[in-house]
């Protein structure tokens, strides 16, 4: 493989905020946008993915969303009663799924970007599909991994999927990789071997790049008062793929199917075996669905 162009990390202004992003490729190419989860950093997706995307003729763009990572913290907000929110009380947040998804409109904005591929990993999805629902002519392709509508009627994470969303923060490096690599064995399914290794490097390199817990929570604010995407999906004219894995403990695969149902003539890919994670076995199957879906 050639060596591929890359950005180093930089930062955008998007209206009052700063959002960290780098790039990989070449800018006159396709541009595909991918968009992290709940609390994770844009580093969670990985070089190589992003190498292999851009190998491939695509300008791929990764950042890290509002609240998270080097972009702009809202520490001022304080923090949610996200328990509370869980069990279906009115808690106030400080911004929606809506204002994330300008965000990422706005970081286009900045590299001159009409239109994109638009990639999203569990919140990263709902975030695109709110970015279909807004923003459609800046929507070439919509492509939502292991994600939900936001239907209250779809089943819950299961008991072990909720401890991880709610496990309390912790104060030092050992702890947080140590929990890390605990919520990871719950989230990457019993089919296939989790590389524990890779789970220590990355959460150590994400301490360190930035610890931020209170972003985590807001985060998960957004997700749980922004409602049913359902019917607004129903108007979404944009191809569109959608990917879950049938053992996912915090998103069940009927997340996945609503998902399909709900956008007209999406097409559903299951993959057998996989929880809430990318096992590195499942990857290809992930890129070379992605690189079909956004080839047309």
């Amino acid at each position: 493989m050639d060596e591929i162009p890359y950005s180093g990390e930089k930062t955008a202004r998007v209206g009052d905020i700063e959002i960290a992003y780098d790039t990989f490729g070449n800018p006159s190419n396709q541009p595909m946008l991918l968009i992290m989860g709940l609390g994770e950093q844009m580093i969670r997706w990985d070089e190589a993915f992003c190498q292999v995307l851009a190998a491939q003729g695509r300008f791929v763009i990764r950042f890290d969303n509002r609240d998270v990572g080097l972009s702009t913290k809202f520490d001022e907000a304080g923090v949610p009663d996200v328990r509370a929110l869980m069990f279906g009380k009115t808690v106030h947040v400080p911004y929606t799924l809506k204002e994330m998804a300008d965000d990422a409109m706005g970081l286009l904005d900045s590299l001159n970007i009409e239109t994109a591929d638009v990639v999203g990993v569990s919140m990263g999805g709902m975030i695109a599909q709110t970015i279909a629902i807004h923003y459609p002519n800046r929507v070439r392709t919509l492509t939502s991994i292991m994600s939900s509508t936001g239907n209250p009627n779809l089943p819950q994470p299961t008991p072990e999927g909720i401890s991880v969303l709610l496990a309390p923060p912790v104060s030092n490096k050992k702890d947080y990789i140590n929990d890390y690599l605990k919520a990871a064995k719950v989230l990457h399914g019993p089919r296939y071997p989790l590389d524990e290794e890779y789970i220590r490097n990355y959460s150590e390199r994400a301490y360190d790049r930035c610890y931020h817990p209170a972003g985590f929570a807001r985060q998960l604010g957004a997700i749980l008062t922004s409602g049913s995407r359902n019917e607004a999906l129903g108007n979404v004219k944009t191809s569109t793929l959608v990917i879950h894995g049938d053992t996912d403990p915090l998103v069940p695969v009927e997340a996945g199917k609503d998902t399909a149902k709900s956008i007209p003539d999406a097409k559903l890919l299951i993959i057998e075996g996989m929880g809430h994670s990318f096992p590195t076995e499942v990857v290809p199957q992930i890129i070379k669905a992605i690189l079909q879906h956004t080839s047309q």
